[in-house]
């Protein structure tokens, strides 16, 4: 399993992509900007990516917004398509791990449905979200909470905490699900961050990974 990759562009700089256990280790050194370095848990990721244009996206399980991008074929065709496998096959398995989730025979790297669109949570989302009944837990909203505050400012979250806080009060209540949703929506670029340090938010919001298999 190919578990690093190193990425060079002429104009757009090099990336280092490095899988370690449960998360993806992303340096990026673009031409006249800061290093930038982050980390992107696996279990956030739909595993099957986008292609669009000269890149390829590993995008995220809730909003469809891009996590990972990496540069289409690059260093070559060998290494860049045994570090996609791997991440597809990681993302899939972590997924299932967290979720607790029963392992299928049918695993990511081998779904032929490439093309397939992430999962939209925009118009008509609210009515997927009772089929995830089976995946709250309210231990892991409170373990949500409370990673929440810790890595995170309140006053930034506040509104998906409370809506987490209700949730937790009554799981059997679809308004309180669809609360976390619009939460979620609301967050604008702070969504990274909560899918990184409170993953089980994706679970939460997330159709049954095997419905589209």
């Amino acid at each position: 399993m190919t578990t690093k990759l190193i990425q060079k562009d002429l104009f757009k700089g090099t990336q280092e992509f490095e899988l370690v256990d449960d998360h993806i280790d992303i340096r990026i050194k673009a031409p006249f900007k800061k290093e930038e370095t982050l980390t992107v848990m696996l279990t956030v990721l739909d595993p099957e990516p986008v292609i669009s244009q000269s890149a390829l996206h590993f995008n995220s399980r809730v909003n469809g917004e891009p996590l990972i991008s990496l540069f289409l074929g690059k260093p070559n065709t060998d290494e860049f398509n045994g570090f996609v496998n791997a991440i597809k096959q990681k993302a899939f398995e972590e997924f299932n791990a967290f979720a607790g989730l029963q392992s299928s025979s049918r695993s990511a790297a081998g779904n032929t449905n490439t093309d397939e669109a992430p999962v939209d949570f925009g118009e008509g989302g609210e009515a997927q979200l009772t089929q995830n009944r089976e995946h709250i837990q309210v231990e892991r909203i409170d373990e949500t909470i409370e990673l929440l505050k810790q890595h995170l400012e309140l006053r930034d979250i506040e509104p998906l905490v409370s809506a987490l806080e209700r949730l937790k009060a009554d799981t059997n209540s679809d308004e309180n699900l669809a609360g976390v949703l619009h939460a979620f929506n609301e967050l604008g670029s702070y969504q990274g961050a909560v899918l990184t340090y409170a993953p089980y938010v994706s679970i939460l919001l997330y159709d049954d990974p095997f419905s589209n298999m």
